[in-house]
C-alpha cells in the first residue's frame, strides 16, 4: 500500500523537499510524507529534524489550509529507529530525554498547536512513535491493510510522543492498559472500532478518500477549524505540556534499566527478547 501521494496522483507540486520529508502542495491542501520507505519510515535523528522544519514550514504558509500527514511506501511510520540505537557506539549513552524533549516534543505539539486541520493518513503500521504522530493530528483515517500498535514495552520502554494521553483520551482506560501493556497489533477495523481512529477505507479507494478529505477540509472555514482545535485542547489536552514532560522522565529510567537494554540486543541479534524485571 502506498502513501497517498504515491497511488497515481500526478498534479501535486513539490513544495519542499528535506532529506527524510517530502512536503507537497495541492491547491489549499499540503501533504507531508514521511520518505524513509526502506526503513518503513523509522523516525531517525535526521527525520525528526525534518519533520519539524516540515511542519513549522506548513503552519507558515497562508495558503496551506489543511495538511495531511503519510507516509511513503508501505508504512505510516514503525516508530523510532532501533537500528540507529543498536548501532551505537560501544559506551555511548542514548539520551533519551534530550531526544524527546527537543526532537520529539516540538513536533507532536507543533502538530496539536497548527490553527489548520491536520489529518493521518495511515496507509500502513503506525507503532510507537509512529502511532503518537498519528494521534497527535486532529481526524485519523487509515487504509483497510493498517494497523496500530504501542510497542514500546516490547523492547523494556513505555509509550511517549503523547501516546500517554492520546490514547486514554480516545479509548479509555481499560483498552489503553491493554494497548500498552500488551504490545499487540490493533487492526484498522478494530481500531475503528474502539474510537481510536476516524475512518477505514480499502486499500484501493484510500488514496483518493484521502484526498477527497483533504480537499474538503482546505476549502472549509479555516478559522472555525482553529478555533474548534483550540476547544478540544483546552478540554482534553491542557495539560499536555506536563504530561510529555512527564513521559520522558520515565522514558529516561527505562532507557537505563535492563530490559531496555536487552530489548535493543535481542532486536539487534532478532531474537525473542528475555526480559528480567530489572
Amino acid at each position: 500500500m502506498a502513501g497517498v501521494r504515491m497511488a497515481g496522483v500526478s498534479d501535486d507540486e513539490l513544495y519542499r523537499q528535506y532529506e527524510t520529508v517530502n512536503l507537497y502542495r495541492h491547491g489549499a491542501g499540503a501533504t507531508l510524507e514521511l520518505n524513509r520507505p526502506e526503513r518503513l519510515n523509522a523516525w531517525s535523528n535526521q527525520l525528526a529534524l525534518d519533520l519539524r522544519a516540515a511542519i513549522a514550514d506548513a503552519e507558515a504558509d497562508p495558503a496551506i489550509r489543511a495538511l495531511v500527514v503519510t507516509g511513503a511506501g508501505r508504512a505510516f511510520s514503525s516508530g523510532a529507529d532501533l537500528k540507529e540505537a543498536a548501532g551505537r557506539a560501544d559506551g555511548e549513552t542514548l539520551d533519551v530525554y534530550r531526544r524527546l524533549t527537543e526532537r520529539y516534543h516540538p513536533i507532536i505539539t507543533g502538530l496539536r498547536l497548527m490553527p489548520k486541520p491536520v489529518v493521518a493518513a495511515v496507509n500502513g503500521p503506525a507503532a510507537g512513535i509512529g502511532l503518537s504522530l498519528a494521534l497527535a493530528c486532529d481526524l485519523v483515517v487509515a487504509s483497510e491493510s493498517a494497523f496500530f500498535q504501542l510497542a514500546f514495552v516490547n523492547i523494556g520502554l513505555v509509550p511517549d510522543g503523547g501516546s500517554s494521553l492520546f490514547v486514554p483520551s480516545r479509548v479509555g482506560f481499560a483498552r489503553a492498559a491493554e494497548l500498552a501493556m500488551l504490545g499487540e497489533r490493533l487492526d484498522a477495523r478494530t481500531a475503528l472500532d474502539w474510537g481510536l481512529i476516524n475512518r477505514v477505507w480499502p486499500d484501493e479507494e484510500f488514496p483518493a478518500q484521502t484526498r477527497a478529505l483533504l480537499d474538503r477540509l482546505a476549502s472549509g472555514a479555516t478559522r472555525s477549524y482553529a478555533g474548534t482545535k483550540r476547544q478540544l485542547n483546552r478540554w482534553l489536552y491542557e495539560q499536555m505540556d506536563a504530561q510529555l514532560e512527564f513521559e520522558a522522565r520515565i522514558q529516561r529510567e527505562m532507557s537505563a534499566s535492563g530490559d531496555f537494554a536487552e530489548g535493543i540486543a535481542a532486536f539487534a541479534e532478532k531474537r525473542p527478547p528475555r526480559f528480567s524485571g530489572g
